[in-house]
């Protein structure tokens, strides 16, 4: 790991951008698990759930005296053995980057959030309003491309390794087995139901916020530097780009055209990478239907 962080350049503007977008994004995401989830006794997908049935079940045991393990610090002690099982999968930038949010929002949530007030009123707006929150905060931090750790990374790794499978379908078991752990924690079915509308409420604000809701997206990428456009997107993305040659109309200059289809979770990325790389970019973002072959669905035969 040491060997994949010791290269990265730092930008000080970049990192004072990311450092904005993370404050205010674990803000929000912390407003939505403690101040209406948590409140409220139900708990959604992914890390931030489980670290809440984490607190939940050590509180009952009596452990640091009847307040549990906190829930920031339940975040990051999950998100070590998950960061060295999956950092080999991951980029080093991505990775330095989800690092520091992971740092950022257990510390605003055990910090900040007690400080604030809870919504202990009607389940269903709290999974609701939660959800809302939690799903721009998310946003937020997805287009620093960066990320809160957890599922993100196990999801991000089985794609890497196991390219044929649905990241939806993926998503879904991962988150699937913290909220029905939730409806046993709680002893209630209702708990249960809540964490999923709470998990479908944010998942469905951040196709929103980032791109809209088509599953897949194609790129069409006009540029003059599109060997370094296709190299980034290649070996940062792991996505594959097919370059071809065309001349514009008006100009006669020659540019390179290049084809992408990604995942909708992507798109902000590799339109991120084209206009750091070349600022007079001509990007078109189309919505497809479905794509098959490898990183997609297996072609239908």
């Amino acid at each position: 790991m040491k060997n994949k962080l010791k290269n990265i350049r730092i930008d000080p503007k970049t990192l004072g951008i990311d450092i904005l977008f993370d404050i205010v994004g674990c803000v929000l995401y912390g407003a939505g698990i403690y101040n209406f989830a948590y409140a409220s006794d139900f708990a959604p997908g992914g890390v931030s759930g489980l670290s809440m049935l984490v607190n939940t079940l050590t509180a009952r045991m009596g452990w640091f005296g009847g307040s549990g393990i906190s829930i920031g610090t339940a975040m990051l002690l999950i998100n070590i053995p998950i960061i060295v099982i999956c950092f080999k999968f991951l980029g080093p930038a991505y990775l330095a980057r989800s690092i520091k949010t992971i740092l950022f929002s257990s510390l605003i949530v055990d910090t900040l959030m007690p400080m604030l007030p809870t919504y202990r009123g009607e389940p269903m707006l709290a999974a609701i309003f939660g959800g809302i929150l939690a799903g721009a905060g998310l946003a937020c931090i997805y287009m620093r491309d960066s990320s809160t750790g957890g599922s993100d990374f196990i999801i991000l790794s089985i794609q890497k390794t196991h390219p044929q499978l649905s990241l939806g379908a993926v998503s879904m078991a991962v988150d699937g087995v913290v909220i029905l752990l939730g409806g046993v924690v709680y002893g209630r079915v209702d708990a249960a139901l809540y964490g999923l509308i709470m998990t479908i409420t944010y998942s469905l604000i951040i196709d929103k916020i980032m791109i809209g809701n088509d599953s897949r997206k194609q790129l069409t990428i006009i540029t003059s530097k599109g060997k370094e456009i296709a190299d980034c997107v290649t070996h940062e993305l792991q996505r594959g780009v097919t370059i071809l040659t065309g001349r514009g109309g008006f100009t006669g200059a020659e540019k390179d055209l290049l084809i992408c289809v990604c995942s909708k979770s992507e798109v902000y990325r590799i339109k991120r990478a084209a206009y750091e790389l070349d600022a007079t970019s001509f990007v078109m973002v189309s919505s497809i239907d479905a794509a098959y072959g490898k990183g997609f669905k297996p072609a239908e035969k």
